[in-house]
């Protein structure tokens, strides 16, 4: 099943879509454990109408009696203990990410009414600003949960020139690379840049649920794009703090770029992200040769402020 969220939909039945996503967490879980895997003794008539583990099985390793597992996936979290949590991680082995993407959605389903907040922020902090546009040898941005990009530096939009091309502001990860044509020549290797995406997106939805930007967001890609929808139903979710970028530049080719990722604790939801290249490879005199050609470029009517919301993008669209 894949719930989808419909943009411009008002009424949301906020706690009624998180009982959904309990449920099918919850067995798209158990599905990818096979009762081998779980140390389970298998016999030879043991006929299963459903891959991996049954709820029985799932209660018994996690300690719990399968009538409250039963309870949980219909999404009756009320009060759900942090040792029941413990043993619903340990049954379904669910690492880091997915345990704290179980915690937020329990959290949710088990709250009689929405928190008070105001809107997220999305100015990003000047000082911030300033810290990035000192990098000047390394791209670097400023995203939020919804993978919108808030703040770059002058090396950070011309690597992502792909991105830029399109005039919707702010720039958007995830639209671009289940919406833009060009994505899969940028990301060379597409399927995990997909794959991140979406787990990205799936993590923050069970962090803030009521963030109707991102349900909105998911709802235009879940309508457009049959990549997206067919990942979305996975349930999967990532903690996705650092890695390799395998990218094609449309300027200087093909770029093999670690990155790390910093979250901004003054301003909840943001993190720097910032690119570097191994010392002495093909990808550092690659990005050497794009930082020069940014800086030969900078001055040509393109504002001195690197704000999103002001920024020209300065290189050519991708072919």
């Amino acid at each position: 099943m894949v719930e989808l969220v419909a943009e411009g939909n008002d009424h949301r039945d906020v706690r009624g879509d998180v009982r959904a996503q309990i449920r099918e967490f919850l067995s798209t879980r158990r599905a990818r454990i096979s009762p081998e895997q779980a140390g389970l003794p298998v016999y030879g008539g043991d006929r299963r109408r459903v891959p991996g583990l049954r709820r029985s099985e799932v209660a018994s390793l996690a300690g719990i009696s399968p009538e409250y597992m039963t309870k949980l996936e219909r999404g009756n979290a009320t009060g759900v203990s942090d040792s029941v949590i413990d043993g619903l991680a340990h049954a379904l082995q669910l690492d880091e990410a997915e345990r704290a993407h179980l915690e937020d959605l329990l959290r949710t389903a088990g709250t009689s009414r929405p928190p008070r907040r105001g809107p997220a922020r999305q100015r990003v902090r000047p000082t911030v600003q300033r810290i990035l546009d000192s990098m000047t040898l390394t791209p670097a941005f400023v995203l939020n949960g919804r993978l919108d990009i808030l703040a770059a530096n002058d090396l950070g939009v011309a690597l992502y020139s792909p991105v830029y091309a399109d005039p919707a502001r702010p720039a958007n990860n995830a639209r671009f690379v289940f919406l833009d044509p060009h994505a899969t020549r940028f990301f060379r290797d597409w399927d995990k840049a997909a794959d991140d995406t979406v787990a990205l997106l799936r993590a923050e939805a069970g962090r803030d649920p009521y963030d109707r930007d991102l349900s909105d967001l998911v709802g235009q890609l879940s309508t457009r794009s049959e990549e997206f929808r067919r990942r979305w139903g996975a349930h999967d979710v990532r903690i996705h703090t650092s890695g390799v970028k395998l990218l094609h530049h449309p300027v200087v080719g093909d770029l093999d770029l670690l990155f790390e990722s910093f979250p901004l604790p003054a301003d909840p939801s943001q993190s720097v992200v910032a690119y570097t290249p191994e010392p002495g490879s093909p990808t550092q005199e690659a990005l050497s040769l794009l930082a020069s050609w940014t800086a030969t470029t900078a001055g040509l009517g393109r504002p001195h402020s690197t704000s999103d919301a002001e920024r020209a993008d300065p290189s050519p669209k991708a072919d």
